[in-house]
């Protein structure tokens, strides 16, 4: 049981420096050449609705092959096509 619980403390102790660290990663934090302390948002969007992007499609030189062949694999088992002499069999075992 004392494994358990210090399993236990030690993973209450990990959620709690998490919740109180987590808030501090939020911006990452720099200082330009005068000193000053420069924050940046740590996600930027783009907006790319205002621009005109041109170009060419271009496909790969190669073909596709559609028309596969299934494969063939040798049969390990045996069907049986005829269960006369068994059926005859039971017929007898059960009269």
């Amino acid at each position: 049981m004392s494994v358990a619980r210090s399993f236990s403390a030690g993973l209450r102790l990990a959620v709690v420096l998490t919740a109180v660290a987590a808030p501090s990663f939020a911006f990452a934090e720099e200082t330009d050449e005068e000193g000053r302390k420069v924050t940046y948002k740590q996600k930027t969007e783009i907006d790319f609705e205002g621009i005109d992007v041109s170009g060419e499609l271009q496909k790969p030189a190669g073909s596709l092959v559609l028309d596969r062949k299934k494969a063939s694999f040798n049969p390990l088992i045996k069907l049986r096509t005829e269960f006369n002499a068994e059926m005859r069999a039971s017929v007898d075992e059960v009269k």
